[in-house]
């Protein structure tokens, strides 16, 4: 993966298929004036499993590479504990660990040279006093109402909010400082965590950061693709059928391109790692279902792919074969390191244990005593007579004398 050497060449590919940029002027200047490489980091919380939408940031990580980037990895393990217990207190440690395992894989698997970034773990500066210093400086600045809207589209809201919930945002925020960087980048749905980033550092006299946006992967129902959502995703460790089934059902109404989340694999997914694989010449072939009814269909630009799926000329019974042929051929390789490797097999399931199945206790129905096999109390008899255990307490008598006799001492009795 060679580099690029010209600065403006440079931001160019720094900038390429980015949904929003925040201050690029600080990064032109690091390149032009400061002539220096542009440092840039990238976090995920460690909470849910990771899913395939975790290629649309590695691609362009590959890219910052090329040009001449120095990239940091932040495996935010304490964020994913504040998440409103995404990542349970026990479980963290296991879950950094899985985090740094798929990630590397995930790496390698797009021919990205690894020893090129950093992996960083969050615990391993924030828990210092310092880092807590500055924390408690930074709530002093920030309001509440500020940090809620920031972590609004990230931190997972519930009718009644924990504090760790506002704590979010502002540790993303202080990471810029202690990690060192220039930038950092995720995804358009950290857009207001980057704003409060920009507007609350300078209060506590550190410099503001440039911040870059990919786009989001649809998931496969619409809307976010989401780690801890496993209906909305499919997970790098997903077994040829199971990414089968899961794309089989995903929703891909026909001539529908907004919303469409199959068509969004393909858009930020497929085509972008096919164009990383081969020198910038990425395509997507769509076989025919009969050789009667002509060649394949190769698409190199979305647009045209859209197009064509707009005029149904590309169906969805099309399409979908195609996808999910180049996505079991995509996750091939991280899938073979997993089954390869009993230590990442230990730390799955010590990260993300089976749930215990809870074992109801079985109530005894109360049928009466009618139904056919019940144990009888009493039981009356054709000629008025009862029969069985509590017969002493129900019976009157046999005949009209002594049924009369019975209740005369019954009522001396009372």
């Amino acid at each position: 993966m060679a580099e690029v050497s010209g600065a403006e060449e440079k931001i160019a590919l720094i900038y390429e298929n980015l949904a929003e940029v925040l201050k690029g002027d600080l990064i032109k200047d690091v390149i032009l004036s400061q002539k220096r490489s542009l440092k840039i980091y990238w976090g995920s919380a460690t909470t849910g499993r990771p899913h395939c939408g975790y290629f649309v940031p590695m691609v362009k990580i590959a890219q910052f590479l090329r040009a001449g980037c120095t990239i940091k990895i932040l495996l935010a393990d304490i964020h994913g504990f504040l998440d409103n217990l995404k990542a349970p207190i026990e479980l963290v440690k296991y879950r950094a660990e899985y985090y740094r395992f798929i990630i590397t894989s995930l790496l390698k698997s797009l021919n990205i040279p690894i020893e090129r970034l950093e992996i960083v773990l969050g615990s391993s500066h924030q828990l210092s006093p310092e880092y807590t210093m500055d924390l408690f400086r930074l709530c002093s600045v920030v309001t509440e109402h500020d940090s809620k809207k920031a972590g609004a589209e990230v931190v997972k809201q519930v009718s009644n909010p924990t504090l760790s919930g506002l704590l979010y945002p502002l540790m993303q925020a202080l990471d810029e400082q202690y990690l060192d960087v220039d930038v950092q980048f995720g995804g358009v749905d950290q857009r207001k965590i980057f704003v409060l980033a920009t507007e609350q550092l300078p209060k506590i006299n550190y410099k503001e950061r440039a911040h870059l946006m990919n786009y989001m992967l649809p998931g496969l129902a619409g809307g976010k693709m989401s780690a801890t959502d496993p209906d909305s995703k499919i997970d790098l460790l997903d077994a040829p059928e199971v990414v089968k089934k899961k794309l089989n059902k995903a929703h891909c109404a026909p001539k529908e391109v907004d919303g469409n989340g199959v068509i969004g694999f393909v858009e930020y997914v497929l085509l972008p790692v096919s164009s990383l694989k081969n020198e910038g010449r990425g395509k997507f072939i769509v076989e025919r279902r009969k050789i009667e009814d002509g060649e394949a269909l190769v698409y190199e630009d979305i647009s045209v792919l859209k197009e064509d799926y707009k005029a149904d000329k590309l169906t969805p019974q099309l399409l979908k074969p195609a996808v999910i042929k180049a996505f079991v051929e995509l996750l091939r390789p991280i899938r073979a390191e997993y089954d390869s490797s009993p230590e990442w097999q230990e730390v799955l399931t010590k990260g993300y244990p089976p749930p215990v199945a809870i074992k109801k206790d079985k109530k005894v129905k109360d049928r009466g005593a009618r139904y056919p096999g019940a144990t009888r109390e009493v039981e009356a008899k054709p000629d008025g007579h009862v029969e069985g255990p509590a017969k002493e307490a129900t019976s009157l008598a046999t005949g009209a004398e002594a049924a009369i006799q019975n209740l005369e001492l019954r009522g001396k009795n009372s």
